[in-house]
């Protein structure tokens, strides 16, 4: 979708009379930042069509008002439109429909994991709150999100398409990669989806979603929320630099943050070297099925090669 095609729509919202639109992101859905004639900014999120049932947006939302109302997790707002509803359907040719959703604009950039030494607690105590929060929330009637598991991922018609299929997936790395999917599916079962490590999680706490503005950290996007592992959240928030050198202080961080707010066992410690193979086999899988996607392109040469690379040493000091 361009910027064009969104102003035509913008009358769907109150105040966005005559504003511009810049697209500012690509990934999953289309963000545009929307400038009006007076100088305020709003952001409008065009949802990637057939990705996210409008029932499915809905409850995203629900949990994201929650936890701006119940604690004290930095969130961004959504706001309706004139007709009072969150989620706006964007007239289209056929299966060109979309839906949007407006949000309140937030200063921030987002962060280098190298450059903000308090980032990772940050994330750490952000996912702590959101796991206690959902153990206790009460969901509405028509709760309904995509859950994250090791067959959601995995299988060939996982959520974020098909690994098999993504670049440079041949050969031995094929094989390097296969033995890993059935490592990781064994290795989760194993671990198991008891309500103290699996629940509604954000999914996707990687860099890119989150905001940093005069030393406040701001957690956005809850676009891919679901139902996995809590360990998952962190998984996501190392998301194409899982091989850093840097991971282990990351992860020190992090669960310190964690433990201040919320139980995590040392087994929960030691799912997480599974769940960051998982995410990154779920990036790999994406890759193949965005490659219309900047993000994609930037990553698709190297990533299968160096995803067996971490798979080879998962593989080799697992349990």
């Amino acid at each position: 979708m361009t910027p064009e095609q969104i102003e035509v729509h913008l009358d769907l919202w109150p105040g966005l009379g005559g504003a511009k639109a810049t697209l500012i992101n690509l990934s999953e859905n289309h963000t545009f930042r929307i400038d009006t004639p007076d100088g305020q900014k709003h952001i409008i999120r065009v949802h990637r069509p057939g990705y996210q049932s409008k029932p499915a947006i809905e409850s995203e939302l629900a949990w994201l008002r929650a936890l701006a109302r119940d604690t004290d997790v930095p969130v961004i707002e959504p706001l309706a439109g004139h007709d009072a509803n969150f989620v706006q359907q964007l007239a289209g040719d056929g299966a060109q429909s979309r839906y949007a959703v407006r949000f309140a604009f937030e200063q921030g950039e987002e962060p280098s994991a190298s450059h903000h030494a308090d980032l990772f607690s940050n994330l750490g105590r952000f996912a702590a709150i959101c796991h206690s929060h959902v153990q206790n929330w009460q969901k509405p009637a028509e709760f309904s999100r995509p859950t994250w598991n090791a067959s959601a991922i995995l299988d060939a018609h996982g959520l974020w398409g098909n690994w098999r299929t993504a670049p440079n997936v041949r050969g031995e790395t094929r094989e390097v990669l296969g033995r890993l999917d059935q490592s990781l599916r064994a290795d989760l079962a194993r671990y198991g989806h008891d309500q103290d490590r699996f629940g509604l999680i954000h999914a996707d706490m990687r860099l890119a979603n989150v905001l940093v503005h005069k030393g406040q950290t701001r957690l956005i996007d809850f676009d891919d929320c679901g139902f996995g592992w809590f360990a998952y959240d962190f998984a996501a928030a190392v998301s194409f630099f899982e091989d850093s050198p840097d991971v282990p202080e990351h992860k020190a961080r992090w669960l310190e943050a964690y433990r201040a707010v919320r139980a995590f066992s040392s087994e929960d410690e030691k799912a997480i070297n599974a769940t960051i193979l998982l995410r990154r086999m779920a990036l790999l899988a994406w890759i193949g099925s965005h490659s219309e996607t900047e993000l994609a392109q930037l990553h698709a040469k190297n990533f299968a090669h160096n995803s067996a690379e971490l798979a080879e040493t998962y593989l080799t000091t697992a349990d």
